[in-house]
């Protein structure tokens, strides 16, 4: 085994590629009677973190692009559009993987901020990450760990993110987890998420 190898570098497209494969099951097995069960993100019910799934996915899109984004207003009820509303969430998250993936999407800066690009991207992950484990939880499915490179690449973007995000209300206070607790798991506490949630 060579210890010297060059550690492979992933692309933000890439990592959200990792992300989705594991979103997609997540999502086809939301049932319509699980719609109104809580979350681990409090202020979230199921319909109301899919809906909010969709606003971010899209919008990162745009981001991606260097366009504008519309965040300010509330997340459409896109689950009341129709009940092919988990197929349009897939499809939109092959985009989000798409819009990443094109090149320079990660280069430079982007949005409102002028938040350097990849960081902006990592947003993306975070959501299509931990909000996919939230859903997952909150509807008695299997999520297992998140593959090791997006874990490391949303590590340090959270460290990045932190302070100010705690202090907009967007994670939560951090929660103590046990010494022996994975990387995944240290990375949902230190957003505000008991990993234990259930």
């Amino acid at each position: 085994m060579d210890t010297n190898a060059a550690k492979k570098t992933y692309g933000i497209g890439e990592l959200l590629g990792m992300a989705r494969e594991r979103a997609v099951p997540v999502v086809r097995g939301i049932a319509d009677t699980e719609l109104g069960a809580a979350t681990p993100c409090a202020e979230y019910d199921v319909k109301e973190l899919v809906n909010h799934l969709f606003q971010v996915v899209v919008q990162f899109q745009r981001l991606a692009a260097k366009e504008p984004s519309e965040f300010g207003a509330a997340a459409p009820d896109r689950v009341a559009e129709g009940a092919d509303w988990r197929e349009r969430l897939v499809a939109e998250t092959g985009r989000l993987v798409a819009a990443w993936s094109a090149p320079g999407a990660d280069e430079g800066t982007t949005g409102a901020m002028d938040m350097p690009a990849r960081l902006v991207g990592a947003m993306a992950l975070l959501d299509l990450t931990v909000h996919v484990w939230d859903l997952a939880r909150a509807t008695g499915q299997e999520y297992g760990e998140a593959d090791a490179a997006v874990v490391e690449e949303l590590a340090g973007a959270v460290a990045t993110l932190e302070p100010t995000a705690r202090k907009m209300g967007v994670f939560g206070e951090p929660v103590a987890v046990a010494g022996g607790a994975s990387a995944f798991e240290r990375l949902l506490a230190a957003t505000g998420r008991d990993p234990r949630w259930g």
